[in-house]
């Protein structure tokens, strides 16, 4: 009888977990409802350790919310294994550096101030579910920006090698566009590597190859993309100015569970486009946001940009605007958050998608 009820009273504690994520390791801490340090547990990165994890926070009581640091690098998995579970995870950042050299840098102590985060109210995001056809997007958005950086290294190191080359090869080949210069040393014949101009020759036709086959590569991811896209927001995909470049970066940014921005404004502050008080004093005003995802902010820069080039509306706002007194950048930063709210609207919309294999 006495076990029955220490377990009644045990299920009646409400438990906040905070969790400090790393590759090999997790770390959690619970505190109850009213902010005591209840346990810590250390367990493995993989299923069974969330399993683990599991059972030792339900031991604890009735358990309110996971606090998770890293929801989208090292506490992705956790955090799709208790989202799935049907538990409520809350992203939360890394801890305060005034904590830190208060209290030291330690895994419990950041596990335990995770979770002190979420009982008091400070970390309430909802992190992304990194499932569907936005994380597909996203990975496939990631290696194809990094095809496009190691092809523009290629680029950059054959111009580099023509301008040092021995005078004969470099005369052959100085002011050729890229595409021309690619072609070109994709067809040298170096020969034995007796000469400098022979590895001259060598190296030029590797680095054009790479090029080459990076530039297939790049083709082949976007192709991908586009078909995702239309697949997962078509509405999007054919608004004024929105390419798939832009379009990838807006949706990786929402997430797959557009639901957790609360609003069209949070999802201003997600791209760093919203106004911030700075007010003090008798002085009222607002200062630019520098946080947000900045390659979402990069896309909604372009699209303002591409509109102000061909789109007549956008362009009578920028006359009016400006005739009023405001600078052109002023301007942008307004059309940038006019277009995060009509993308926001967008994203929102669900879309059935009937048949995956078309």
């Amino acid at each position: 009888m006495t076990g029955a009820v220490r377990h009644i009273s045990s299920r009646a504690v409400q438990v906040i977990i905070g969790v400090d994520t790393h590759k090999d390791q997790h770390v959690a801490v619970a505190i109850d409802g009213r902010g005591v340090r209840l346990d810590e547990k250390h367990v493995s990165v993989a299923t069974c350790g969330y399993e683990e994890l599991e059972r030792w926070s339900c031991d604890l009581g009735h358990v309110h919310a996971f606090g998770v640091e890293g929801t989208g690098s090292y506490g992705a998995g956790l955090s799709r294994f208790l989202t799935r579970r049907g538990y409520t995870v809350v992203e939360v950042n890394r801890p305060d550096r005034s904590v830190r050299y208060r209290k030291g840098k330690s895994d419990p102590t950041d596990a335990e101030m995770a979770a002190r985060a979420v009982i008091a109210g400070v970390a309430d995001a909802t992190p992304k579910s990194g499932e569907g056809e936005v994380e597909m997007i996203r990975m496939l958005k990631s290696t194809k920006d990094s095809a496009i950086k190691a092809r523009t290294q290629a680029g950059n190191q054959m111009k580099a090698l023509v301008v040092t080359a021995p005078a004969e090869l470099r005369e052959a080949l100085d002011g050729l566009t890229a595409s021309d210069l690619v072609e070109r040393c994709r067809n040298l014949r170096p020969g034995r590597l007796y000469s400098p101009t022979a590895a001259a020759k060598y190296t030029l036709r590797s680095l054009a190859r790479r090029y080459r086959q990076l530039s297939r590569e790049i083709q082949d991811l976007k192709t991908e993309l586009e078909r995702l896209i239309r697949m997962t927001a078509p509405a999007l995909i054919k608004a004024f100015g929105i390419g798939t470049d832009t379009a990838a970066a807006l949706l990786v940014a929402a997430g797959s569970n557009p639901g957790r921005l609360h609003s069209e404004a949070a999802f201003a502050s997600l791209c760093g486009v919203n106004p911030i008080p700075a007010s003090s004093g008798k002085t009222n005003r607002h200062r630019l946001n520098r946080g947000g995802d900045r390659q979402a902010n990069a896309a909604l820069y372009r699209i303002v940009i591409v509109r102000l080039r061909h789109d007549l509306r956008t362009q009578e706002y920028m006359g009016r605007r400006t005739a009023e007194g405001m600078t052109k950048r002023d301007v942008i930063r307004c059309l940038k958050r006019y277009v995060a709210r009509e993308v926001y609207s967008i994203i929102q919309k669900p879309v059935l998608i009937l048949d995956r294999a078309t």
